[in-house]
């Protein structure tokens, strides 16, 4: 293991993510990420002239589309309905003086 995580480093990322860990789940936590970084050292040595960058594991396409009015919305219809109305609006009672 080439990075070794020392006792402040654990205790302040306990205190970022918010945790009170035992002395024992501290030793286990310190190898963990000394493992993790190890990991992250190991992916830097691949040989990645040529490759692309990407954000997106998945290709991304833009989702929006076109607005198309297809009907009407009914507006008509519903103002049909309506106890009062005036134009293409309804009439509500005031509720605010």
């Amino acid at each position: 293991m080439a990075n070794i995580i020392d006792d402040a480093t654990i205790d302040y990322v306990g205190i970022l993510a918010k945790l009170e860990l035992t002395s024992d789940e501290k030793e286990q936590a310190k190898k963990d990420m000394a493992s993790m970084l190890d990991y992250i050292d190991k992916l830097g040595e691949l040989d990645t002239t040529g490759i692309e960058p990407m954000s997106h594991v998945f290709p991304v396409e833009n989702v929006m589309r076109e607005d198309i009015v297809t009907n009407a919305d009914g507006s008509r219809q519903t103002l049909a309905n309506a106890p009062e109305r005036n134009d293409d609006a309804f009439i509500v009672p005031k509720t605010v003086d």
